[in-house]
C-alpha cells in the first residue's frame, strides 16, 4: 500500500512528480477548505503544509493515521507540536531549501537600509537631489550581532564575511559557531553589537522577545533587522526607541499583525508611525520566497520524507529510492 499524502497549500508544480518518482500517492489540494481537510484528513498518513491553516487539536484528533507532516519552509508555529508529539507524528521543515533566500534579503534590506537607498530614489523619482542629507553608513567593520545561530542565521552570516565584518551569535543551543560567527553571551552582543539581525523561530520565550528593556541594554544605537517572525519584535517598542535614537533604523520583513485591514487601534498607531518613518523599510515576508527557493523546498521535503520511510520498514517495500 503506497504512503499517501494531502498536500494541504500551494507548492511548486514539481511536487507531485518528486512524490510519485518514490512512489508516494500524491493528493494535491491547494485550494481545499478547513471543512474539507478535517473530512478527509482520516484518510492519510502524511499532510504537506506551508502556513494558510493553523493544524490544531481539532485537525490532529481527526488525523487518526497521520505519521507525518511535512512543512514546506521554516516555522513551526502554525503546528500545534505538543499534541502532534503526542500522538508520536514526526514533524520535518524545510530550512535548508529557503535559507540562502533569507541570507540574501536581510543583507540587501541591511544595505538599503545604512545607504538610504528608497528615500534617496522616492527623491530623486521628485526631481529633489539631496546628496549630504543621503549620505550612508557602510557595512563594513561593523560588529554585526545576530539572534538565533540555525539555518537562516548561518546563511546571512556567511554572506556578511564579505563585508569585513565581526559576527558575533547567540543560540540558547551549545556549540553552535562556526568560521562565519562567533557563539557569545548575550551581553557581548549588548555590549558591542551595532547591527542586529533576529533568526529564531516563534516560540513561548521567543514572543515579543524584543521589546523596550530588550533594546534599552544596547550600548550603541543599533540597526535592526527582522526576517524571521514578526510577533519576536514589539513594534510599539521599536517605534519608541525609534523617537528616542536607541535604534538608527528597522529593515521588517514581517509584522506582528500581517493582516494589514485587520490591525488593532493600537497596531494601526503604531503601523502609521512606522510607515511615515524614512528610518523603516518593509517588505511583505518574502524573504524566503523566490523562485529558486520554491522548487528547492520542495526537494528538501521530498529527501526528507523518503528518509523518514526508509527509516519505517512497513513502508519499505512500498517507496522507490532511486530518482
Amino acid at each position: 500500500m503506497a504512503f499517501r499524502i494531502l498536500i494541504i497549500d500551494k507548492m511548486h508544480p514539481s511536487i507531485t512528480t518528486l512524490l510519485q518518482s518514490h512512489d508516494i500517492q500524491a493528493d494535491y489540494r491547494p485550494d481545499i477548505s478547513r471543512r474539507e481537510i478535517l473530512d478527509l484528513i482520516g484518510q492519510y498518513d502524511g499532510l504537506m503544509v506551508r502556513s494558510k491553516t493553523s493544524i490544531n487539536e481539532e485537525i490532529l484528533e481527526k488525523a487518526t493515521k497521520l505519521q507525518l507532516i511535512a512543512r514546506a519552509g521554516a516555522g513551526l508555529d502554525k503546528i500545534d507540536l505538543a499534541k502532534a508529539y503526542q500522538k508520536n507524528i514526526k514533524i520535518i521543515n524545510a530550512p535548508e531549501g529557503n535559507r540562502d533566500a533569507v541570507g540574501e534579503q536581510a543583507i540587501g534590506m541591511l544595505l538599503v537600509l545604512m545607504h538610504n537607498v528608497l528615500r534617496s530614489d522616492v527623491e530623486v523619482r521628485h526631481k529633489v537631489w539631496k546628496r549630504e542629507a543621503n549620505r550612508g553608513v557602510e557595512l563594513m567593520g561593523k560588529v554585526v550581532g545576530i539572534i538565533g545561530y540555525g539555518n537562516m542565521g548561518r546563511a546571512f552570516a556567511q554572506r556578511l564575511s564579505s563585508f569585513g565584518c565581526e559576527v558575533i551569535a547567540y543560540d540558547k543551543r551549545p556549540n553552535r559557531g562556526d568560521a562565519y560567527a562567533r557563539q557569545v553571551a548575550m551581553q557581548e552582543i549588548y555590549e558591542r553589537a551595532q547591527i542586529l539581525s533576529l533568526h529564531v523561530p516563534l516560540e513561548d520565550d521567543t514572543h515579543e522577545l524584543i521589546d523596550e528593556a530588550f533594546l534599552d541594554q544596547f550600548k550603541h544605537p543599533i540597526f535592526l533587522v527582522n526576517t524571521a517572525r514578526g510577533k519576536v519584535l514589539k513594534l510599539a517598542a521599536l517605534q519608541k526607541k525609534l523617537e528616542e535614537g536607541k535604534v538608527l533604523g528597522a529593515a521588517l520583513d514581517v509584522l506582528e499583525n500581517e493582516k494589514l485591514d485587520k490591525l488593532t487601534p493600537e497596531q494601526a498607531q503604531t503601523f502609521e508611525q512606522l510607515r511615515q518613518s524614512p528610518q523603516i523599510i518593509f517588505t511583505p515576508h518574502i524573504a524566503g520566497w523566490t523562485h529558486e527557493s520554491f522548487q528547492k523546498i520542495n526537494e528538501v521535503l521530498v529527501d526528507k520524507i523518503v528518509e523518514y520511510l526508509q527509516e519505517h520498514p512497513e513502508w519499505n517495500d512500498s517507496i522507490t529510492t532511486e530518482k
